[in-house]
């Protein structure tokens, strides 16, 4: 003990403070030898060292303690062992027991006196019978708290102030290695990318907006204009339901949150009907595919009338090339960062897939891609900065995107992104290049999924 006690002295004294350190001996009630020591706090300066009384009770506290030490002294050359307890055997007398007893008293009792200075007699912070510490010495130490505390039962260990170190935390969590494939560069594009273009890795959960009501509901496209023009906004939300031999209604909605409560702003009359579920929102037209035709039409939502219409060369229409699910989606549009598309297939190509990029405008064809790609061999098809991409099934839970076309390369290749068909029947399924996100249609839902791009 006599080790650890002059290490924890060294050590104050190597610490570069001002504060003094005082070393004490004493015998304990066993008659064992102890050190203590005593510490200055590094806050002493706000204990009241000069109210009124406190010079007079620590030359009290002296006096007192060292009658006490020469009483012990003289008791231990009797035969005892200090001042609570005798050696068997030992002889004691009366008087000095008593004498004793009456100055541990006052001490006790000038303690507690000045302990109520310092303290404002705060209850449990009293120092013991004896005013002796755990160690045996007379007297405490101060507390390196801002408190003053005489008592070593209140403050059982000695907590030194932080002199030149600051401890540090660390913590540690567990995180699944499929998250982390995620959110590598494979799986997450940095923030150069997020306004760029990439190779789609990963889709997410579905997410559910809305839900049809009706019959007429259970096969349908909702749409977010990705480059709207006044008054129009991005957040205005469209929906067609397609379930009819007479699609004509348009209904416009001021927010999706709108589109989920199913209360419209505005429903628009088409002046032709529409046929299945292949239609885009665009520059602040409707592009959609006129009933019994392969051609395309661009219906102007400010003034309410078709401004272009063009027809697609040997397009297959009505039944003859559609997607997996059928619903007539011979003819499929669609909007990506490079801008309008039309997916569709041909005698000529065999039903392979064919890609064409229009003039949003006039809807003249600019240029041409043939695919290697059955159209009825997969469940609906988009397009990410200018690469094609299939979806395997549209009622398998746990379907994939399992083709990619890059027309910037004219090749294709195969993939396996794992992609949700939460309720099993996905009749459309179109890319948001501004909210980075696909729109799908899936039995009476609305849904988004969430994507992600790798480095271009």
């Amino acid at each position: 003990m006599l080790g650890i006690w002059l290490l924890l002295w060294g050590s104050v004294a190597l610490s570069g403070r001002a504060d003094t350190a005082f070393l004490h001996r004493a015998h304990d009630s066993s008659g064992h030898c102890t050190y203590s020591f005593t510490v200055a706090s590094p806050v002493e300066a706000a204990c009241p060292e000069d109210a009124g009384g406190v010079p007079e009770l620590r030359a009290e506290l002296a006096a007192l303690a060292a009658r006490l030490s020469r009483l012990e002294s003289r008791e231990r050359g009797m035969g005892g062992s200090g001042p609570r307890g005798a050696e068997p055997g030992g002889a004691r007398d009366p008087q000095q027991v008593a004498s004793t007893a009456r100055m541990e008293a006052a001490y006790g009792e000038l303690l507690r006196a000045k302990h109520r200075r310092f303290e404002g007699q705060r209850p449990g912070t009293e120092p013991p019978e004896g005013g002796r510490s755990r160690q045996g010495g007379e007297g405490g130490w101060l507390s390196p708290r801002s408190r003053c505390v005489l008592d070593p039962a209140a403050a059982p260990r000695w907590e030194p102030q932080p002199l030149a170190y600051q401890e540090l935390q660390s913590e540690r969590t567990e995180v699944p290695v499929s998250r982390l494939l995620e959110e590598t560069a494979l799986g997450r594009p940095g923030k150069e990318d997020s306004a760029g273009c990439g190779q789609l890795v990963w889709v997410g959960e579905p997410v559910v907006f809305g839900r049809a009501d009706s019959i007429a509901g259970k096969y349908g496209v909702w749409m977010k204009d990705p480059e709207p023009v006044p008054p129009f906004t991005r957040d205005n939300t469209w929906r067609v339901d397609t379930v009819g031999t007479e699609v004509r209604q348009l209904f416009q909605y001021e927010e999706a949150e709108q589109l989920a409560r199913g209360y419209p702003a505005k429903v628009y009359i088409l002046p032709r009907p529409l046929e299945s579920t292949g239609a885009v929102i665009y520059r602040g037209g409707l592009f959609f595919q006129p009933r019994h035709s392969r051609s395309v039409a661009r219906y102007d939502l400010r003034g309410e009338t078709i401004t272009a219409e063009r027809e697609i060369p040997g397009a297959g229409y009505h039944g003859q090339y559609p997607y997996s699910w059928g619903g007539y989606t011979d003819i499929d549009l669609a909007v990506d960062e490079m801008g309008l598309w039309v997916i569709y297939s041909t005698e000529k190509a065999r039903g392979a897939i064919v890609l064409s990029k229009l003039d949003p405008e006039t809807l003249e064809i600019r240029r041409t891609w043939e695919t290697n790609i059955r159209k009825r061999g997969v469940a609906n098809s988009f397009l990410i900065c200018g690469t094609l991409y299939t979806v395997s099934s549209y009622s398998a839970p746990n379907a994939t995107v399992n083709f990619a076309y890059d027309t910037a390369t004219g090749t294709s290749r195969a993939l396996s992104i794992p992609f949700e068909n939460r309720f099993r029947y996905l009749s459309m399924l179109d890319y948001n290049p501004a909210e980075r996100q696909l729109f799908a249609w899936d039995s009476f839902n609305m849904v988004t999924y969430p994507v992600r791009l790798s480095r271009a």
